[in-house]
């Protein structure tokens, strides 16, 4: 059972007041005395006593399992009380219908695994999240829908699939909800609903859905930024309905909670910021994004002398492992930002679990004044080990893995490009093939009005042998306007094939509709291109490719020794192409040896050299990489992916390989690319 705390009266800072005991029991006669959660009086109240949330951020999806303990523990070392995480719909049901709640989706075990260790939860339910997650937690199946579905809005067929998965979803949490016995005190609907629509009737069904499936005790909230028009269109203004608010650190708290309470009914109005940000995010080709330890600090106490609860968004922020990876977008559709694989956020709680650095002895500081029962020290931080350099060996050429890892094999014919999700495609990459017809010559201008995300272009010719090839012409990426020129040796007839990656949907905004791949007619010298093949490939099995035997008997397993080192140098000439060789895009593998007299530990994989791809350890996405763009240079390893004896390593590129195709385990990340 998590244990009540009584919020003190104390030397260092001003508190909730005490209640003179006839007072005291006055209220307390009013309210359970056994396991309730609730509010009154403007003030959060456990089991009948004053409670204060000291709260913060952990994904349970960003994190390998075996280390949701630690990273836990972590919190409670920073003087936490309380744990918030959304739940994403797209890693629980990623198929329609097919249900995933094992591994790193296993949600009540984190749920149970935070009660065990002394933490209440809030769970932020959705259906839509945010986070800086693929299409903000929607499933990319929504995008397929015919008609197309009007998202976040009461459309009755979005509704219907909505309430499909809140049947699967929140009758697991309300086994686990305080009342029941279980950690959590509040659910959040949807997520800064104002600041994208106006839709009373589509937060109304969500509300009514969640009470329908957790009952009446249990506190709902909503969560909008602090200002006027935003909690106008995103709160209810019902008494059951809780209105959170968040806010910048370097915005006006009193005046945040002030305005807070205008949207809450009269005694419902506990001051929360329920996304304090101790950091932020981070998108490729910016710098990696940092705060200030003392302002943060600073801001946080400024807001708990005001007898407020606080949330910290992150306390720890994890991993975007896989393609789970999101992106936001400016003024328009095209002004494209995807997220970096690490979703560090400068939290006071590392990536990969760090403690030891100011941001996290500055909050705890803070923390520690306001939280009246007894924390531990972190725990040892796990074994951190660089393995050093190996060399990887060429598995095959993206062209001729493509009839093993393309969907189907043969592809799928059509007049014109069609979206990735139009062909059940959740994730990876589409590739589309088409001849280039009679008025194509040198110099004709090809040209893409739409592409999601970014399409490499190439054009099948023939080499002096006579042997036809693919040759790299250039890249539309969804952020350039650029077109591109046909060679002189594409003559009418030669083969056009244009890659297009999926870089992460939209997480964010107005334009939150954002299914991949071509989008709409390519264009030659304004004539729009016909009868096209597609070939998916989602990237999600990629054990067909054990049908190169030579994999389990080449073995590129052992560390580069300087010996080793100076022969590839003297190589270079012979495997370093600095222009994109289509020859060179493709899969390299090699086997990590772990001694059975070594424990496995955290490594970080520098892919310095190498240009963009991704990157599979013993068949684990560790995500994507883009050294060009920067600004991460390392893929954190969690250790428990690691095994004694062979680990294979593989790495889809799809430029460049490093000029020694060499990678370095470190034990460290690095930010600087």
């Amino acid at each position: 059972m998590v244990e009540s705390w009584l919020f003190m009266c104390c030397l260092h800072s001003p508190c909730f007041r005490l209640l003179d005991k006839k007072t005291n029991n006055s209220r307390q006669g009013n309210k359970k005395k056994e396991r309730s959660f609730l509010i009154s009086d403007d003030m959060f109240w456990k089991d009948g006593e004053p409670f204060r949330i000291l709260g913060g951020d952990v994904h349970y999806f960003r994190i390998h399992p075996k280390y949701w303990e630690d990273r836990l523990l972590r919190a409670k070392a920073l003087a936490l009380n309380t744990i918030q995480t959304y739940v994403p719909w797209n890693l629980h049901e990623p198929r329609k219908g097919k249900y995933h709640f094992d591994g790193i989706a296993d949600l009540e075990s984190f749920l149970k695994l935070a009660q065990k260790l002394g933490f209440l939860v809030m769970v932020r339910a959705g259906p839509y999240i945010c986070a800086e997650w693929d299409f903000g937690g929607f499933p990319a199946w929504l995008l397929m829908h015919q008609p197309a579905l009007r998202l976040r809005s009461s459309d009755p067929l979005y509704l219907a699939l909505v309430d499909d998965w809140w049947k699967i979803l929140l009758p697991k949490i309300n086994s686990l909800l305080y009342e029941n016995g279980g950690p959590v005190i509040m659910v959040q609907v949807e997520n800064e609903f104002g600041s994208f629509g106006e839709d009373k009737e589509y937060l109304e069904h969500l509300v009514n859905q969640a009470r329908l499936h957790l009952g009446n005790n249990i506190i709902i909230y909503t969560t909008d930024g602090a200002s006027e028009i935003n909690l106008e269109n995103g709160s209810l203004k019902r008494p059951d309905v809780y209105t959170a608010v968040d806010f910048s650190i370097d915005e006006d708290a009193a005046k945040a909670f002030a305005l807070q309470k205008k949207f809450n009914a009269k005694g419902k109005s506990p001051s929360l910021i329920s996304e304090f940000y101790t950091g932020w995010l981070t998108h490729w080709r910016e710098s990696i994004a940092t705060t200030s330890s003392d302002k943060t600090a600073a801001a946080l106490e400024k807001i708990l002398t005001l007898n407020a609860s606080a949330v910290l968004y992150m306390a720890h922020g994890g991993t975007n492992f896989g393609f789970f990876s999101g992106a936001n977008s400016g003024d328009n559709s095209s002004d494209y930002k995807p997220d970096i694989t690490s979703y560090d956020y400068d939290a006071p709680i590392s990536e990969a679990g760090d403690v030891g650095h100011s941001k996290f002895t500055a909050l705890q500081r803070v923390l520690a004044r306001y939280n009246t029962f007894s924390f531990s020290s972190p725990p040892p931080l796990p074994l951190r080990v660089a393995y050093g350099n190996l060399h990887l060996g060429k598995l095959t050429t993206f062209f001729d893995a493509l009839q093993y890892i393309a969907v189907p094999p043969g592809g799928v014919a059509m007049q014109e490009p069609c979206t990735m999700e139009s062909l059940n495609q959740i994730t990876g990459f589409l590739l589309y093939e088409t001849l280039l017809p009679a008025h194509s010559k040198p110099g004709s201008l090809l040209s893409i009005p739409k592409v999601h995300d970014r399409g490499q272009v190439f054009i099948w010719t023939r080499d002096a042998l006579n042997n036809s090839r693919p040759y790299h012409i250039g890249t539309m990426e969804r952020w350039s306007t650029r077109s591109l020129y046909l060679p002189d040796s594409a003559p009418s007839g030669s083969k056009l094939q244009i890659l297009v990656e999926n870089m992460g949907r939209l997480n964010y905004g107005p334009f939150l509709y954002d299914p991949k791949g071509i989008l709409s007619s390519v264009f030659l010298d304004g004539v729009p291109l016909k009868e096209w093949k597609a070939f998916s490939i989602p990237m999600d099995d990629l054990s067909p490719l054990h049908s190169f035997s030579w994999m389990y008997t080449y073995k590129i397993s052992t560390r580069v020794t300087n010996e080793t080192r100076n022969c590839l140098e003297s190589m270079d000439i012979q495997i370093c192409d600095s222009d994109i060789d289509s020859m060179n895009m493709g899969f390299y593998y090699a086997v990590l040896q772990i001694d059975e007299s070594q424990e496995p530990g955290d490594s970080f994989l520098s892919m310095k050299g190498w240009s963009k791809g991704l990157v599979f350890i013993n068949n684990f996405n560790l995500g994507r990489y883009w050294m060009a763009a920067g600004p991460q240079c390392t893929l954190y390893i969690p250790g428990p992916l690691l095994q004694q004896g062979e680990n294979i390593l593989l790495i889809f590129e799809l430029e460049s390989p490093h000029p020694n195709q060499t990678v370095e385990f470190m034990d460290a990340p690095d930010f600087t690319c």
